[in-house]
C-alpha cells in the first residue's frame, strides 16, 4: 500500500542552525491512526506543520500522497492549538467553512450550497453534541466547546489526511473519550489517515501506531516508535 506520508532524511526545525528533529524514515498508510507524544518543545507541532505543508522542511525529502508539493485543497485537515475560528459568527457558520472547501470558488462565495453540503455540516455538528448550540457565536462557547466545533468543522471538510494537535485538550476527560471514540470510528469508517499530537499517553497508546520525539545525539530530537 502506498504511502499517505513519506518521510526520509527528514530535519525540521527554525534555520539550519535550529533544527529541531531528524526523521530518519516514517511511512504512514491510508486509514492508520498514528499519535505522536514528547516533551514540550522538542518538535511535535513542527513535524505536524510540516506535513500540512504550513512549513518547509529543512533538507529531506518529505512528500504527502506521493507529492512533494501542496496537496489538493481540501484533502489535508488541520486542527492547530490555537483553533483559528472565527469568532463572532456561529458554529454552523464555521463548520461551513470547512464544508465549503471542495465546491467551486463561486458556490463558496455565492452563500448557495449543495444539499449534500449542508447535510454534511448538520452531521457533524451532531456528531459533536453541538446541535443546541448550532447558531451560537463561538465567543459564546467555551473551550471545550469551541474545540469541539474546530473537530466537526475538519469533519465536515471531509478531508483524506487529519492532523491534530491536543484536539482534546480543555476536554473534561469524559468528553474527551467521546470526541476521541467519534473521531475514532470516523476515520476508521472513511479510511482517512489521522495523525494527533496526544499528551495523554494512555491515549495515544490507542492510535495504531505510537511515536515518540527524544532527544538524540547533537540535540537533534529522533522519532521512535513506542511499544504498546
Amino acid at each position: 500500500m502506498s504511502s499517505v506520508v513519506s518521510a526520509v532524511d527528514l530535519k525540521i526545525g527554525y534555520s539550519s542552525s535550529s533544527v529541531l528533529a531528524n526523521i530518519d524514515n516514517l511511512q504512514i498508510v491510508k486509514g492508520e491512526i498514528i499519535s505522536i507524544i514528547g516533551e514540550s518543545g522538542i518538535g511535535k507541532t513542527t513535524l505536524i506543520r510540516n506535513i500540512a505543508k504550513l512549513q518547509e522542511p529543512l533538507a529531506g525529502e518529505l512528500l504527502i500522497f506521493g507529492l512533494d508539493t501542496r496537496p489538493k485543497r481540501g484533502n489535508v485537515g488541520y486542527i492547530p492549538q490555537k483553533l483559528g475560528l472565527i469568532k463572532h459568527e456561529t458554529v454552523y457558520f464555521n463548520v461551513l467553512e470547512g464544508a465549503i472547501c471542495h465546491q467551486s470558488i463561486f458556490r463558496s462565495v455565492s452563500g448557495f450550497h449543495d444539499q449534500k453540503v449542508i447535510d454534511k455540516v448538520e452531521e457533524s455538528i451532531k456528531l459533536m453534541r453541538l446541535s443546541d448550540k448550532i447558531d451560537e457565536p463561538i465567543k459564546y462557547l467555551s473551550g471545550g466547546q469551541q474545540r469541539r466545533v474546530a473537530v466537526a468543522r475538519t469533519m465536515a471538510q471531509g478531508a483524506k489526511l487529519i492532523l491534530a494537535d491536543e484536539f482534546l485538550s480543555e476536554l473534561d476527560d469524559k468528553t474527551a473519550d467521546t470526541v476521541w471514540n467519534v473521531m475514532h470510528d470516523y476515520v476508521k469508517a472513511n479510511q482517512i489517515t489521522l495523525i494527533i499530537v496526544e499528551h495523554n499517553i494512555e491515549r495515544a497508546k490507542l492510535a495504531d501506531r505510537c511515536f515518540k520525539l527524544e532527544r538524540g545525539e547533537n540535540n537533534f530530537s529522533i522519532l521512535v516508535e513506542v511499544e504498546k
